[in-house]
């Protein structure tokens, strides 16, 4: 009789010992789960200028990861996570540093990079990304003062490197060579009216987009918008 309550003693400790053990193992992946989604929610945005390695693997060639291009966008707050929201209709994950109620209507800054890499041609090759979300904003005013911000027009007197003409089957094309406030050269079509306007001067007048990096305004990428 003594032998039996002992042997049930021994099992019932057993049970417990399984029972605490996989009762960490629960707290140790969830606090491991944890981790991974506040990473992965952080706040802190990388500059978007720097080499990229994939696109130099794939191409032999030093790339550059350039701010393309930003936009504001209307959604809806989703569900609630922790310090955390997500935003319809898409379901990014964002922190809810407004604190927004499920069901509110806000505003989204969100950005578009480009790889750009120089072939052995000179010429310029670009891969753009898909649309990645920065911050949220209460009202379309206050998102759209910082959209103006990271994407100004203006115009601006830049080198011009050259024209010149390109015949092919019969017809003739028209291009001007032009360096860039960033200092990529760019090639435009022209008529034969400008081209017989810039043949004898060594700067012009453009009209120009000056995209600005989220995290390091000094980093701009300047792309062509026209003559000015």
């Amino acid at each position: 009789m003594i032998e039996n309550r002992a042997s049930d003693s021994a099992a019932e400790r057993g049970v417990m010992r399984r029972r605490g053990r996989v009762k960490l193992i629960g707290i140790l992946m969830l606090a491991v789960f944890a981790s991974l989604l506040l990473s992965s929610c952080s706040s802190d945005q990388p500059s978007v200028f720097h080499t990229t390695s994939d696109t130099a693997a794939a191409s032999g060639e030093d790339a550059q990861r350039i701010p393309w291009d930003y936009r504001i966008v209307e959604g809806t707050v989703g569900d609630l996570i922790g310090s955390d929201m997500t935003v319809l209709p898409d379901n990014t994950l964002l922190p809810n540093d407004g604190n927004y109620a499920t069901g509110a209507k806000i505003w989204t800054l969100q950005f578009m990079s480009a790889d750009m890499v120089t072939n052995e041609t000179g010429s310029n090759e670009v891969k753009l990304s898909a649309w990645n979300t920065l911050k949220s904003y209460p009202d379309q005013t206050k998102a759209k003062a910082d959209l103006d911000n990271l994407k100004i027009s203006l115009k601006t007197n830049v080198p011009l490197v050259g024209v010149y003409k390109t015949e092919y089957q019969g017809k003739t094309r028209n291009f001007a060579v032009l360096t860039l406030p960033s200092g990529n050269q760019l090639k435009q079509p022209i008529d034969e009216d400008r081209y017989k306007a810039l043949k004898s001067v060594t700067k012009v007048m453009i009209m120009v987009e000056e995209v600005h990096d989220y995290s390091d305004y000094d980093m701009v990428y300047a792309k062509f918008r026209g003559w000015a």
